[in-house]
């Protein structure tokens, strides 16, 4: 007679975080400011505000904009403030850097909204494998959020993890 195959994992006390449900949506887009600037190096206010003002800014629309320059240039603040100002109420999210400076912007955010207290006294794995991209920055952002409130943190899944963190025994 075949025994039962039972699932443990499914009847483990486990919580599992998957980071891939809080992948923030939006477009994402770069704004290299390169291109307004004379012979790629200097910034001529004239001519940047000019170019600022000519600028199809209705292409942002909802979108998550990386603000930058990937020229080596001294571009003084005003001008990535300037940038800012026109995108206000045309880009989801503005940010200064590159795409990768963008998505952890993203999901800081998004990490914010997590509540630790719902995973008070519990035993969490959060999840390494995912369909989209997640930067290492939110699995780091994420681990010490819940490593204040978790009995224990792991990684990986549920049924293979690496133990990242277990709350000592008084």
């Amino acid at each position: 007679m075949a025994e039962e195959i039972i699932n443990r994992v499914a009847q483990s006390s486990l919580v599992t975080i998957n980071l891939e449900e809080y992948h923030p949506e939006g477009e994402r887009v770069l704004l290299d400011i390169k291109d307004w600037l004379f012979e790629e190096m200097i910034l001529r206010e004239k001519d940047f505000r000019l170019n600022i003002k000519q600028h199809d800014w209705s292409q942002y629309e909802g979108k998550n904009v990386a603000v930058t320059c990937t020229v080596d240039a001294i571009v003084p603040t005003w001008a990535y403030m300037l940038i800012s100002i026109k995108l206000t109420g045309i880009a989801n999210k503005v940010v200064f850097g590159d795409l990768e400076k963008l998505e952890e912007v993203l999901y800081e955010e998004a990490i914010t909204k997590i509540d630790p207290e719902d995973y008070r006294d519990a035993k969490v794995v959060i999840k390494g494998c995912s369909k989209v991209e997640v930067p290492v920055y939110a699995y780091v952002s994420l681990a010490g959020k819940i490593s204040q409130v978790a009995t224990s943190v792991m990684y990986g899944e549920p049924c293979s993890t690496v133990p990242l963190y277990k709350r000592p025994k008084k």
